[in-house]
């Protein structure tokens, strides 16, 4: 299985090594892109062309609160090819930290970003995750909205953790050009960490909650809630119960985090993002 060389950053070195590295920026230990949304799909539409794996990674503020205590989610999402600003907050964020991200590249618009290429280029693409009746409902919307697009293959989320190589394997001979991951974190960073040199699939992208969202099962945040990155307490209005403790926890823990990074001295910053400690073994 080919590994590739690794770069200081983390990010696999391959045949474009020599040209520009893209603009990154230092945040919270993360090497996050600088791009617009433009820029990201440009640089999956070379992927394609090129067919060298782009692995796709998405931060938000929860995100970056919970790699701060699961090495195996940081190890993951440093191995990203890369890494995008899912979260407004990470936006504002970057600019309070004067290393300013151009704009939100969120992964849901992404995804559609994405399947508006496959549709466009005549490309083929795998959904993996979801509960059996959201998958097929995502695939009922899919063929709705991009009639024609190819769907090489589709497995929900809820099989047996002996089947995973058996999951890897069918996506494998699918030859899908994209393969978009409906899992929570960080379940499909584990994943795509561990089979994406095996897979053979140019754009490895994990969409999280997407799948319920094009389904139909939740509902996104209007456009305004957006801009305000208010979509956390949007979403917390549909599911008070169970997205209280969650949010209130992670947004306070990711404030006090931002207010760390700004008041650390100018020379304590590292270069590169802090290797991630073994993970604990059972007792």
């Amino acid at each position: 299985m080919h590994q590739g060389v690794h770069s200081p950053h983390g990010r696999p070195d391959g045949p474009s090594q020599g040209r520009a590295v893209p603009d990154r920026r230092l945040l919270f230990g993360v090497q996050l892109d600088a791009v617009c949304m433009e820029q990201a799909v440009d640089r999956c539409r070379e992927a394609m062309l090129t067919g060298k794996p782009l692995l796709i990674g998405v931060v938000n503020a929860a995100k970056i609160v919970n790699m701060q205590r699961d090495p195996q989610l940081q190890e993951a999402v440093l191995d990203c090819d890369m890494v995008l600003a899912d979260g407004q907050s990470v936006v504002w964020a970057s600019k309070l930290l004067r290393r300013p991200l151009p704009e939100r590249v969120a992964g849901i618009d992404l995804f559609e970003q994405l399947l508006d290429m496959a549709h466009r280029e005549s490309r083929s693409v795998y959904l993996l995750g979801a509960k059996p009746q959201v998958l097929a409902a995502l695939v009922r919307q899919i063929v709705t909205r991009w009639p024609g697009l190819r769907i090489a293959g589709s497995q929900h989320g809820y099989y047996a953790e002996a089947q995973v190589e058996d999951v890897a394997a069918q996506i494998s001979a699918s030859g899908a050009d994209m393969l978009f991951l409906g899992m929570a974190s960080p379940r499909k960073e584990i994943f795509l960490k561990r089979f994406r040199h095996e897979l053979g699939v140019p754009i490895l992208h994990g969409v999280g909650g997407s799948f319920d969202v094009m389904a139909g099962l939740t509902k996104r945040a209007p456009r305004s809630w957006q801009r305000l990155g208010l979509e956390w307490a949007y979403r917390l209005l549909q599911e008070p119960g169970r997205m209280w403790k969650r949010y209130l926890v992670t947004n306070t823990a990711f404030v006090a985090l931002t207010l760390r990074e700004a008041l650390r001295p100018a020379g304590a910053l590292s270069p590169t993002p802090p290797a991630a400690p073994p993970p604990r073994t059972p007792a």
